[in-house]
């Protein structure tokens, strides 16, 4: 793929460290492509700004969007590198395939995102715990009403160098069990990364906010019953010696921060169990106490540990409102993989400066 460089006249200063909060800043330069007559046309890094789109397009009315997230992390050497990032690009193709939006090769994904990234690489920060956190994005353009599949297309890459996902770092956090909104069914599009999963989501977690907890755990969309995920995230409990995690019924979004966890707690022959778990179960487990840690994971916070739960008037407090020492040692040993302190036995990285 060869793509065309426009480089920005105007340079902004690179933040400070502390200053950086996760996706309010921006990097110099973002990557283009159109999608128009079956194929994606004229590549392109240009400066970071707005775009133009007609006000008939199927984006705004019709919601065809997904995306993906990833980061590139600062080496202690001084390099440059990427997590699984063509497993990112794999999924943002089901995605894209899930709402009829046109896929692109997995390896010019890859190309476009280190394109980017060698262009804008002072944007990397160094400080502990902080990273460049990567935005792709597929959105339909065509400025018809009617609906039809997508003819025209535009390909997006920015971004963010962030700091912590959530402010408390990595505290404990309050999670609200939702027993009112869903967040996706099965055969809809709960397993893609489609932006309409997070606006239907969007009430429950300002609902949750507003009575002062981080973020809520989702149950199934027809019986109310099974667990899914927490938030914006997959979510794991460790439950007498073994860890539990809701499997991918087509509802749940196929973390590749999960798939991660699995292949570490297998390494470290801890069973897992990917199946069904629902509510009364979970409830089960913090009344006979054998509920010894819960978590979310996911690529901008990589894990979250759970201090408490709330069920309707229930309020059970997990592990004494402290992260477990298995959830540590994930997040320990993912970090130390990410930023090449730690070394990487299944390949996961890919080096780029």
């Amino acid at each position: 793929m060869n793509i065309a460089i426009t480089k920005t006249t105007a340079p902004k200063p690179l933040p400070e460290s502390n200053a950086l909060g996760f996706g309010r800043i921006f990097t110099d330069h973002m990557f283009v492509m159109d999608y128009r007559s079956g194929a994606w046309r004229d590549p392109r890094i240009v400066p970071y700004g707005n775009i133009s789109l007609p006000p008939a397009a199927a984006v705004f009315h019709y919601g065809a969007e997904v995306f993906e997230g990833l980061k590139a992390y600062r080496r202690a050497d001084g390099g440059i590198q990427l997590f699984r990032p063509m497993d990112n690009m794999r999924r943002l193709n089901d995605s894209a395939e899930r709402l009829c939006l046109p896929t692109i090769d997995p390896e010019s994904g890859l190309q476009a995102i280190e394109a980017l990234l060698r262009l804008d690489a002072a944007w990397v920060p160094s400080a502990p715990g902080t990273s460049l956190y990567i935005r792709p994005v597929f959105f339909a353009t065509d400025p018809d009403l009617s609906l039809h599949g997508i003819q025209e297309a535009s390909f997006y890459i920015i971004a963010s160098p962030s700091g912590s996902y959530y402010k408390e770092g990595l505290a404990p956090v309050c999670i609200a069990i939702e027993t009112e909104d869903v967040r996706a069914v099965r055969g809809g599009t709960g397993y893609a990364k489609c932006g309409g999963n997070y606006a239907a989501a969007t009430r429950a977690g300002d609902k949750a906010e507003k009575r002062g907890y981080s973020q809520v755990l989702w149950l199934d969309g027809v019986e109310r019953r099974y667990i899914e995920e927490v938030g914006s995230m997959n979510v794991m409990f460790k439950i007498g010696g073994r860890v539990i995690t809701p499997k991918l019924t087509g509802s749940v979004l196929p973390g590749i921060t999960r798939r991660s966890c699995i292949a570490l707690l297998q390494d470290w022959g801890i069973p897992v169990e990917e199946r069904l778990f629902s509510v009364d179960e979970l409830l089960e487990a913090i009344h006979n106490g054998t509920l010894e840690e819960a978590f979310g994971c996911g690529t901008a916070a990589v894990v979250s540990p759970i201090g408490e739960l709330v069920y309707g008037e229930e309020h059970a407090i997990v592990n004494g409102q402290t992260i477990g020492p298995l959830t540590q040692r994930l997040y320990d040993t993912l970090t130390g993989i990410q930023y090449g302190t730690l070394p990487d036995p299944h390949g996961w990285t890919v080096r780029l400066l």
